[in-house]
């Protein structure tokens, strides 16, 4: 099934070079018609994807689709708008970012296709990695399996630059535990949006996807 059409990506194609609330509201029709309700039905879709395979997935498109308009307090770009659309689909949904899932960028530039924890607690980076140095053979088992390393590379985010003195030997050992955040990220061209198989090849990474997840779900717990 189409689930854009065309219009998804030039929407956003026009957007970045007018990119100001009176463009916006004058095509306002446009975007409700052409991205913001085939984004909802397109995420409530992936989530019924999901939990054939997951049924613990209980969670709301609208929780899970984040807003259009930028943060603009802290930026020195103060444009109003982002150029593409993200949903993060996990039982956390929008507001909470901790939660390993699938988070989903739908750009002009290309399709995103992250994983792993993004804003995880000072409580929960502590039983992650508490979990990875009981056992690192376990996790870098997940992280260096085949088809995670093609799809995906390899574990991202920032780290600390002092590793405290009780982390020490477990990052000798395993380097990662110095992270303060673990995901992963994917990319397809921006030709799948249109696609048929958009839902198909997503569910594709999912998979992949899945066994670190879980690993980080429960580490973090």
């Amino acid at each position: 099934m189409q689930y854009f059409t065309q219009d998804y990506v030039e929407f956003f194609k026009e957007l970045e070079f007018n990119n100001h609330k009176e463009w916006f509201h004058a095509n306002k029709k446009r975007y409700e018609a052409s991205v913001k309700r085939p984004f909802e039905i397109f995420v409530g879709k992936m989530i019924q994807e999901i939990q054939k395979y997951d049924p613990t997935l209980q969670i709301d498109a609208k929780e899970c689709v984040l807003r259009i308009n930028r943060d603009i307090r802290f930026s020195e770009d103060k444009s109003p708008y982002n150029l593409y659309y993200t949903a993060f689909i996990s039982n956390g949904g929008r507001k909470d970012k901790s939660v390993p899932g699938l988070f989903l960028r739908l750009s002009p530039i290309m399709v995103g296709v992250m994983g792993g924890c993004f804003g995880i607690t000072k409580e929960q980076l502590f039983n992650l990695r508490t979990t990875i140095s009981n056992n690192p053979k376990d996790f870098r088992k997940l992280i260096e399996e085949k088809e995670f390393v093609e799809r995906f590379g390899e574990i991202k985010g920032r780290a600390i630059k002092r590793i405290p003195r009780e982390w020490k030997e477990a990052y000798k050992i395993e380097p990662l535990i110095g992270n303060k955040q673990f995901y992963f990220v994917g990319e397809e061209p921006p030709s799948l949006i249109t696609n048929e198989s958009l839902i198909d090849k997503l569910m594709e990474y999912w998979k992949i996807m899945r066994p670190i997840n879980e690993y980080l779900t429960k580490a973090i717990q």
